[in-house]
């Protein structure tokens, strides 16, 4: 191992934003406050500074991180705070993304952290059915051509979905996302996405809440976890393998750190920052409790060689691969998230469209979406009678026209099997109900791109199916029709 680095490296995120590698994550003041104690902005500044002075100036945090924006904001207007890059995040809950609820959420950010142009605005959505995501997006598009925002990210999209929002043309600079030993769901799809299209990762849960570190080698597994970072990350663990699956990993990263002369932590953090679409990692801070900023500098003072790779390929073989795509442990069963089942709190938001009963016929509800199509050709977007829910034939079509994912196949099945669980959920169901589709394609060669999106919704469901090619479809650049069959239990 060669001599630390006095600063860690550093990396162009996007056109004139240039970045630590190791980026200051600011999650854990939530976690330090949550017994109702608010830090000292003063002091936690402070701290801050004292990072931004040792070349860690890149700090991450969110609108719900307790007061991490307005510590932000203390260090931001004062002389150490030249040269500080400040991303933070909107999650709103869904619901209408007027202009007016987006620039609101932004200002709030603004005035909280004290600036008049935040660096990188990165935004979460929690339930892809509701299509306000892209509205939201586009109104942060301007936001930006207006001065307010710099650059916009994403954080928990999943490939499809960030996919989505690129072929709707929103300038996306990256995505932060969950990886880590642990969790390589990024290193696939989503890391060959970012590479074409020029999207950097942002990757959290490196140290998957500690775990990942010298201590827990060949340790007894623990009982009775108390900090939140630590109840999310013993999920993933299970999620893996276990206890047992875990000291596979760390065994072969305890040895490839023997051989270069560094810790666990390092090799692990090492591994995300040699993944090609990374751009940098995020490493919590306890603000004025503790600091690693020397360790963290060790990751820059070797590389994995041809040997190490195999090493931890052999281990990762004997682990059972996390479900599904990136930001799904928020959205979809096993919920991996330090609160565990989320299905109450995704329950809870409102359907985005109102069943209405049908005048006459004691068990049948309708649903329509807003089209315009819908009452001059007399139907609706989906019918219940009884337990049976039947959908119309659907098109990537958003509010009263717009066609989402002009010239991407893909993009548009996407949107259109979110429209079909929004209108299912609307009438009381849910896509885990669904028992039919019909996909309608203009061109039989989208088929496998098609296909691989119905596999990502119905893999584990399993309905029964029928593509056909079609002579065309009504609209210019349509390229996909679906239609869906459930039948619920409720």
């Amino acid at each position: 191992m060669s001599a630390p680095p006095s600063r860690p490296e550093r990396t162009e995120l996007a056109p004139g934003l240039e970045i630590s590698r190791i980026v200051t994550g600011l999650w854990q003041v939530a976690d330090m406050e949550r017994g109702g104690t608010l830090l000292d902005p003063v002091r936690g500044a402070q701290a801050m500074s004292e990072y931004a002075a040792a070349g860690f100036d890149t700090f991450d945090m969110a609108d719900h991180y307790g007061s991490a924006e307005v510590i932000t904001g203390h260090l931001l207007t004062s002389e150490a705070g030249n040269g500080v890059k400040a991303f933070t995040k909107w999650c709103p809950a869904p619901g209408p993304m007027t202009a007016a609820v987006v620039r609101d959420g932004v200002l709030r950010s603004l005035e909280r952290m004290r600036t008049p142009c935040i660096d990188l605005l990165q935004f979460h959505w929690w339930a892809f059915e509701h299509p306000g995501y892209i509205d939201a997006m586009i109104e942060l598009t301007r936001l930006r051509e207006q001065g307010l925002v710099r650059h916009l990210g994403l954080a928990n999209f999943d490939t499809a979905h960030l996919r989505l929002l690129l072929a709707e043309g929103i300038p996306i600079a990256s995505n932060q996302v969950c990886i880590s030993l642990l969790d390589r769901r990024a290193t696939e799809a989503m890391s060959v996405l970012c590479q074409e299209r020029g999207v950097r990762l942002l990757a959290y849960g490196v140290l998957g809440g500690g775990f990942l570190g010298e201590r827990w080698v060949d340790a007894p597994e623990p009982d009775n976890l108390s900090d939140w970072s630590k109840m999310k990350y013993r999920r993933f663990i299970d999620a893996i393998g276990g206890w047992p699956a875990l000291q596979e990993v760390l065994r072969a990263a305890r040895a490839i750190g023997r051989k270069h002369g560094v810790s666990v932590s390092n090799v692990a953090t090492r591994w995300v920052l040699e993944q090609p679409a990374v751009a940098a990692t995020i490493v919590g801070a306890r603000l004025g409790e503790s600091e690693h900023r020397g360790d963290n500098l060790k990751p820059f003072t070797f590389a994995l060689d041809g040997e190490d790779r195999a090493l931890l390929d052999a281990a990762f073989a004997r682990t059972k691969r996390l479900p599904g795509d990136c930001g799904d442990e928020y959205r979809r069963p096993p919920y991996l998230t330090a609160s565990g089942d989320l299905s109450h709190h995704l329950d809870s938001i409102a359907p985005i469209w109102s069943r209405v009963p049908v005048p006459g016929r004691k068990e049948r509800w309708t649903v329509d979406s807003g089209s315009v199509w819908e009452p001059l050709a007399g139907y609706s977007r989906a019918v219940r009678v009884r337990e049976r829910i039947l959908v119309s034939g659907t098109t990537a079509t958003h509010g009263s026209g717009r066609l989402i994912g002009q010239g991407d196949v893909a993009a548009q099945a996407t949107f259109i099997l979110d429209k079909i669980a929004a209108s299912i959920k609307a009438l009381g169901g849910r896509l885990e109900d669904v028992v039919r589709t019909r996909v309608y394609l203009v061109d039989a060669n989208d088929w496998r791109a098609v296909s691989e999106v119905h596999g990502a919704y119905f893999g584990h469901i399993r309905p029964a199916n029928t593509l056909l090619q079609v002579g065309a479809l009504i609209g210019d650049g349509y390229r996909v029709e679906i239609e869906a069959e459930a039948v619920t239990e409720t």
